[in-house]
């Protein structure tokens, strides 16, 4: 249900105020206050939900980490521009460690080790930059590993993908165009 507010100021300070884009409707209410007629506007508000918010935030910053890296579209196109910042292998060692916690426990050895040396080993071709402490805590874990090993570092690369390379990749002419292709489908 829409609610009504009632003030005497003016709209363009109501904007502020609105999320939406969309013009509010104005109603002209007379109304006496102490017996003397006064012009009141109105303006009539809709109540937005979670959803409204979210698409809303989608088309004015762009997609977020969790969407880009769902759809394989904007993964790849993603996954691109990382190659020319030179951080590819962030989100290499994110899909690793997503792919880690699906196989089945009696893997977890060979593939751990694997990860370990394809990204966390000082002298990796892709390695990646986590803390030296989280680095020590999963080369003490190799020994017997579980499926939660990697989740740290994990979790930091995301953060680190999520504060630093999304933001460029939004302002990146690949993303643009992708977003606009599916914005405009042929």
């Amino acid at each position: 249900m829409p609610k009504l507010l009632f003030s005497k100021i003016r709209i363009y300070e109501f904007k502020d105020l609105i999320r939406n884009n969309k013009q509010p409707k104005l109603l002209d209410v007379l109304m006496s206050k102490n017996k003397q007629k006064n012009n009141i506007r109105c303006v009539l508000i809709q109540k937005w939900t979670d959803a409204d918010y979210q698409l809303q935030e989608h088309l004015m910053l762009g997609l977020k980490l969790s969407d880009l890296l769902k759809n394989q579209d904007y993964l790849a196109a993603f996954r691109s521009f990382l190659e020319t910042e030179y951080s590819a292998e962030n989100v290499d060692f994110w899909l690793a460690c997503r792919e880690y916690k699906e196989i089945s426990p009696g893997k977890c050895l060979y593939r751990a080790a694997e990860i370990y040396e394809e990204f966390l080993h000082p002298m990796a071709q892709k390695e990646v930059n986590v803390d030296h402490h989280i680095r020590e805590k999963i080369k003490r874990s190799l020994a017997k590993p579980d499926l939660t090993c990697f989740d740290e570092a994990a979790s930091h690369i995301y953060r680190l993908m999520e504060e630093d390379s999304c933001p460029r990749f939004h302002k990146s002419e690949v993303y643009q165009n992708l977003r606009n292709t599916d914005r405009n489908p042929k």
